[in-house]
């Protein structure tokens, strides 16, 4: 079975891939400065919980925003699994699609592998997006070319910053308001209200300013933690794709 890593800023997602399907799918914090060793014992029990051993795996595929995290994975995987990583991006695991953007070298892995993905699924043309720690906005045309797209703090980073700069400023989950109400009444309200729907707000006008520069037909598909949630209160998504990253991974292996 092929073991997909998706090092990501702030989490680091395992998925054991069998023949395209995912059979299980495990994350930890990103930390450079977890081993290859920790890594692996990490590993160890929790493929023995699922009735799995790490000699089942014999492929590895790795996409990561992170570089400093990307050497103990690959020793992860000479180590523990016997076999040599795959690389997204790197040879022999070219993107496979066109970068049609002015740095193409700066377009983040996970990006591309999410488009890949998501050009696959919706041969039309796209806009992607993943709520990570940050929040993109990705487009691919019908032909499968990376056009470019946006990158916006995360929901997550927009509050920790609103309440590490303001000291009377309270904590508050990530959560819809118990109303539909965008006057608050108490701080904490008109907190979630302005963290809320005001992501909400983000997310819809920046997609209809993209429709419009676009200027056909599009799709909008929606990846990452928080995307269940905010689908339930926009009806911005054309579908969501909540392994997205995985998917485009094991597609990329599948080229091989």
């Amino acid at each position: 079975m092929l073991l997909a890593v998706d090092a990501g800023n702030t989490n680091v997602v395992f998925a054991l891939v069998d023949a395209g399907n995912i059979r299980a799918r495990w994350r930890i914090a990103t930390d450079p400065r977890r081993t290859a060793d920790e890594y692996a014992v990490w590993l160890n029990q929790l493929l023995t919980l699922e009735g799995f051993a790490m000699s089942d795996v014999d492929a590895v595929i790795i996409a990561t925003v992170v570089p400093r995290a990307l050497h103990n994975l690959e020793v992860l995987s000479t180590k523990y699994f016997k076999v040599e990583p795959l690389i997204a991006g790197q040879p022999p695991v070219a993107w496979g699609i066109a970068l049609d953007v002015d740095e193409p070298a700066s377009v983040g892995a996970d990006r591309v592998v999410n488009v890949i993905a998501a050009h696959h699924l919706y041969k039309c043309d796209l806009i992607v997006i993943d709520f990570g720690t940050a929040t993109t906005f990705d487009v691919v045309d019908y032909g499968g070319t990376y056009k470019g797209g946006i990158i916006a703090p995360g929901i997550n980073l927009s509050l920790d910053a609103l309440v590490s700069a303001a000291a009377k400023l309270p904590r508050i989950a990530i959560a819809a308001p118990d109303d539909r109400s965008v006057i608050g009444r108490t701080t904490e309200a008109q907190m979630q209200i302005g963290v809320f729907w005001g992501y909400v707000a983000m997310i819809e006008g920046l997609v209809a300013r993209m429709r419009a520069e676009i200027g056909r037909p599009v799709r909008v598909i929606s990846t990452g933690g928080l995307a269940v949630l905010f689908d339930e209160h926009t009806d911005i998504f054309d579908a969501i794709a909540p392994d997205l990253t995985i998917q485009g991974l094991a597609l990329m292996h599948g080229r091989i």
